[in-house]
């Protein structure tokens, strides 16, 4: 058959490349030591960054609310699916990140991909003349929100470069205009420029649209995210938090004024169109954030930092180069794919699972290993990962 013979002949080509991209299933809690394909093996790798997602009180209170709740919604947030499991989530998430807005709401999404999908095209859709300036490092979901916000022109500008920014906002001559970026970049492990970028939005009279899905529970004193880490508040901020990463369980959140989020829930289609996660979730994320906002949370977030410091250090003599980072992101550059796979690989020989990172997520002759650190793993574990990389160069 012709169809599936083409497929077959791309797939050939994607083998040929070192492109070919497989699930790989655990038998085991997310947790730093897992079993991959039955063997013992410690990972690198998972976005639970302070070791959450499976933390004896989260895991209890996801019981606690399957109980309460049942195990599914049954609709979307605006038929029958908005429960009160859900209210209270978005209250308590609104009162944790309240003093980085003059006044805030939340909205709550099934996913990360789904709250930015969500957000630039309702933006954009006010029947004005609309522009929209995008990070070139911006996450796939940054990205396909904006190519689904209808008219709008488009504008992408170069990694980290505010001059650039600040020309074509001065030559733009659309009356809503939104920046849009991530916070921590997910594959460099940066951070963006937000006080500048915010400056550009206050000036030029645009919404700053962040995605904090790497930030949010790690950054700042309190672990309210980028914003708190720089000590940011204005109403031209929309702010998007990930809680299936540092929050360990899953979905997303939207802050901004209240009529941002009133606008959402007349324009978003994600939000309008999609049966609402599990009450039992949200139950479980009202816990997580106790966590994250008490004194467990600092704790981890201290060792956390520990970690990374400790990693870089152990790192800092080998011909393999570690871009800058103080996050939890520690990308490793290696350039080939071919070679981002055969260390990868020797490393899970070893019992040590860290993943190749390849185009088109990363531009190429840039793939790497993503070493991704949790408050979870141990000086120990970081010492042995940095003693076995030293030993494969």
């Amino acid at each position: 058959m012709h169809l599936i013979d083409t497929l077959e002949a791309r797939m050939a080509q994607l083998d040929a490349q070192h492109l070919r991209r497989r699930t790989r299933p655990t038998q085991s809690p997310c947790e730093p030591h897992v079993k991959l394909n039955n063997r013992d093996c410690l990972a690198f790798c998972s976005n639970d960054y302070l070791g959450l997602a499976n933390h004896p009180a989260v895991v209890a209170a996801l019981q606690e609310g399957a109980g309460l709740h049942g195990a599914g919604s049954g609709a979307s947030h605006l038929i029958s699916g908005h429960s009160q499991a859900h209210e209270a989530l978005e209250h308590r998430l609104a009162e944790f990140v309240n003093p980085q807005f003059e006044t805030c709401r939340t909205l709550f999404f099934c996913t990360g991909y789904m709250a930015n999908l969500a957000v630039t095209p309702a933006l954009a859709a006010t029947g004005e003349p609309t522009a929209i300036f995008s990070e070139a490092l911006n996450h796939a979901s940054l990205i396909d929100a904006v190519r689904l916000a209808r008219g709008a022109r488009m504008h992408v500008y170069p990694h980290g470069d505010l001059r650039t920014l600040e020309t074509r906002l001065a030559q733009e001559t659309a009356t809503n205009k939104l920046i849009v970026t991530d916070s921590v970049f997910s594959m460099d492990g940066d951070i963006a420029p937000l006080p500048q970028l915010l400056a550009l939005a206050e000036r030029y009279g645009a919404w700053l649209i962040v995605d904090d899905a790497h930030g949010f529970g790690v950054l700042g004193a309190g672990g309210r995210g980028v914003l708190e880490h720089f000590g940011l508040k204005s109403p031209h901020i929309v702010y998007m938090g990930t809680l299936g990463k540092a929050a360990g369980v899953g979905g997303a959140f939207v802050a901004a004024c209240p009529q941002v989020i009133d606008w959402l829930v007349q324009k978003a289609r994600t939000y309008i169109f999609s049966t609402a996660a599990p009450p039992a979730l949200a139950h479980a994320l009202c816990t997580s954030l106790d966590v994250i906002a008490g004194l467990q949370g600092h704790s981890r977030r201290q060792h956390l930092q520990a970690l990374i410091a400790h990693l870089r250090e152990r790192m800092a003599s080998s011909s393999w180069r570690l871009l800058s980072s103080d996050t939890p992101i520690q990308p490793l550059i290696l350039g080939s794919n071919e070679t981002a796979l055969a260390v990868s690989a020797q490393l899970e020989a070893q019992g040590l699972w860290v993943p190749a990172i390849r185009p088109p997520t990363v531009p190429p002759g840039t793939a790497r290993l993503r070493i991704a650190l949790s408050a979870a793993h141990s000086i120990n574990d970081v010492d042995r990962l940095a003693d076995t990389l030293k030993a494969l160069q």
